[in-house]
């Protein structure tokens, strides 16, 4: 009884300690500045659109900002350390989103490919949350893991470590394929693939990692032979890498052709907000969402652009300094996979607006235009702050 009461006050002692704690509050600042320039990007890519009402689209994201600030203040209360009880349950939930979505009926279809389930008020894309809700169960399973199984030989790593982790990861890939989201896709596979990693560094791991890595590279490239529509794609890409020309301009190549037109007008200091032409029915409605950096280039310039590439580079640099300083593994991964996954998706929007990879349909953390993914990507901040209270306890 003795020993118990001590126990319970030992945890209302550190609990204590870690309200009063405070939260990374350079990275909070910034990407809430981040958010706020993203707000007016997305009104000055968008006011066009809809000719009734300018502002249509700026209001909808005001309300995704609004409630994605809502839901990271109740996650950053919430001690991480919770989130192993209950994420089973949440990646359940996720999955379970996952194959409703390709349900017929269920699934709204835009543009060929059935990503959202339509809940009236806004549509759900259940690809966004697992994002987060798999990194999670991922960093909570992996920790657990590798702190019960050292020295184990090759066969218990395949059956306990490798082979659970690739079941897991290829079962949400093949479902998120099927909508069909290449993209999201790969940003799940590879930042799963960078908190495996993390999770161990014996060789045995090391080689589990690689033989992974080798396995989405040919998924991906399979995936992309396969389907016409990205084997098309791919090959105006291809084109344009050898000859320094985008390959039919009206067709397959017509998004490049006016993202690196976007680019390419910016000039050094840009043509000014509100002035880019490109937005002008030549991104159509993906200016505001997956080409919105490319109106960036074009209003900002090359300095624009350089200076929002180094602000992404220095979220990676606190995430990965919060990671470095969090007391326990958990933490550990769980900051790092949402640092990494914000990054990756950043850099991978910036590539494709830049002609670096080929054209993808990847939103630009906390700047692009859309619900799920700025509520989503806000409530993994929330997360990241909540750990840095504790990074910045542990570092008294």
């Amino acid at each position: 009884m003795v020993r118990g009461k001590k126990t319970i006050l030992k945890r209302r002692k550190n609990l204590r300690r870690i309200t009063k704690s405070t939260p990374d509050k350079t990275l909070l600042f910034l990407i809430l500045g981040l958010s706020i320039f993203g707000l007016l990007m997305v009104y000055s890519s968008s006011f066009i659109t809809v000719k009734d009402n300018p502002f249509y689209f700026f209001f909808r994201q005001s309300i995704y900002i609004i409630i994605g600030l809502i839901c990271c203040f109740f996650v950053y209360i919430i001690d991480y350390k919770q989130y192993p009880k209950y994420i089973a349950i949440g990646l359940g939930i996720s999955i379970l989103l996952l194959i409703l979505v390709l349900i017929p009926g269920i699934g709204k279809t835009i543009n060929g490919a059935t990503r959202w389930i339509d809940l009236k008020l806004f549509d759900l894309q259940p690809s966004e949350l697992t994002k987060l809700t798999f990194l999670i169960y991922l960093a909570a399973w992996t920790s657990k893991q590798k702190s019960q199984t050292k020295n184990v030989d090759i066969e218990k790593y395949l059956k306990k470590d490798l082979i659970p982790f690739i079941t897991i990861l290829t079962l949400i890939s093949l479902l998120i394929l099927l909508e069909p989201d290449l993209a999201t896709t790969g940003i799940i596979g590879l930042t799963s693939l960078a908190v495996y990693f993390l999770s161990g560094r014996d060789y045995l791991h090391n080689i589990g990692t690689a033989f992974i890595l080798v396995i989405l590279i040919l998924f991906g490239i399979f995936a992309a032979i396969l389907a016409p529509y990205r084997y098309k794609r791919v090959n105006t890409y291809k084109d344009f890498l050898i000859t320094g020309e985008v390959q039919d301009p009206k067709g397959t190549g017509y998004q490049l052709q006016n993202i690196l037109i976007a680019v390419g007008s910016g000039g050094l200091f840009g043509v000014g907000f509100g002035e880019s032409r490109q937005k002008f029915h030549y991104l159509g409605q993906t200016a505001f969402s997956d080409n919105i950096f490319a109106v960036i280039a074009e209003e900002f310039g090359l300095v624009g652009s350089l200076i929002l590439t180094s602000i992404y580079f220095y979220i990676l640099f606190r995430g990965l300094k919060i990671a470095e300083k969090v007391p326990d593994r958990f933490g550990r991964l769980l900051s790092s996979g949402i640092v990494i996954w914000i990054t990756l998706q950043a850099f991978l929007h910036i590539g494709a607006n830049i002609g670096l990879i080929p054209v993808t349909g990847i939103p630009l953390p906390f700047i692009s235009y859309g619900g799920s993914s700025t509520v989503t990507i806000f409530i993994a901040l929330g997360i990241l702050l909540n750990i840095s209270r504790q990074a910045n306890l542990n570092n008294r």
